[in-house]
């Protein structure tokens, strides 16, 4: 028997009760259903979920709008099953906070072999100081969250306090998207009022720091459109 707790939300009760035989199969039994956007938030507000499996298409909000506002709550893996298929889609959907995105039809095995890979990962988090690393050391780049230390190639690198901050954020997210606002509600820990230009300035100011050509920047990605992602350079990559 399974003891994560899964939200799942799709207004089609078809879908629902598809969801909960799957799991159910696997071993899962504390499953809670949502059939709109109201009722998973309120669910979300009043319980701790190890995993939402949330749709796009709700009756009173849509999918990517309630994500963000699940993040305001909680970091759990949100696992995104759609009908909404396009790549554009499914870049919107990684950009405001989700995990993972399958489309409809799915295959259930696949389905299921993401539930459960989301759901390893999370517990690892939890539970494993592997995932709670206060020091990343990536070869070239060596970063100590509780030193505040930052060396490129052996040499300290001397950041601001902010400039810190943001980048022992994307060394707990790698390879994530983020959207200059959840940059900015995450590391200045205050919703966005038009402060893009306070997210970009820094993030200018850190590739200049720790990129080998911060014109052209391997580390600290812009996906235009979409936000930014930290791709962690390999050993020996900028040396």
């Amino acid at each position: 028997m399974r003891n994560e707790k899964i939200l799942l939300v799709d207004d089609e009760q078809g879908i629902l009760e598809i969801y909960e035989v799957l799991l159910r199969k696997e071993g899962y039994r504390h499953i809670k259903k949502a059939s709109n956007g109201q009722e998973a938030l309120a669910s979300i507000q009043a319980s701790e979920y190890d995993l939402i499996v949330l749709d796009v298409m709700l009756p009173d909000i849509e999918g990517f709008q309630l994500c963000n506002q699940i993040r305001q709550y909680t970091q759990i893996p949100i696992l995104f099953v759609t009908a909404r298929s396009s790549d554009l889609d499914m870049l919107t959907g990684l950009a405001i906070g989700g995990d993972d995105y399958i489309t409809k039809p799915f295959n259930p095995l696949e389905l299921m072999a993401r539930i459960n890979a989301q759901l390893r990962r999370h517990g690892i988090y939890v539970n494993g100081n592997s995932m709670k690393p206060t020091v990343w050391d990536y070869g070239s780049l060596l970063v100590k969250k509780d030193e505040g230390q930052v060396s490129l190639r052996g040499e300290d690198v001397h950041l601001t306090a902010k400039e810190f901050e943001l980048l022992i954020f994307f060394c707990k997210y790698p390879n994530r998207i983020f959207t200059v606002n959840q940059l900015y509600e995450n590391v200045w820990n205050d919703a966005s009022f038009g402060d893009e230009k306070t997210v970009v300035m820094h993030i200018s100011k850190l590739r200049r720091k720790i990129e080998v050509n911060h014109k052209n920047p391997e580390i600290i990605i812009n996906l235009k459109g979409i936000g930014y992602k930290f791709v962690p350079p390999t050993r020996g990559k900028i040396e």
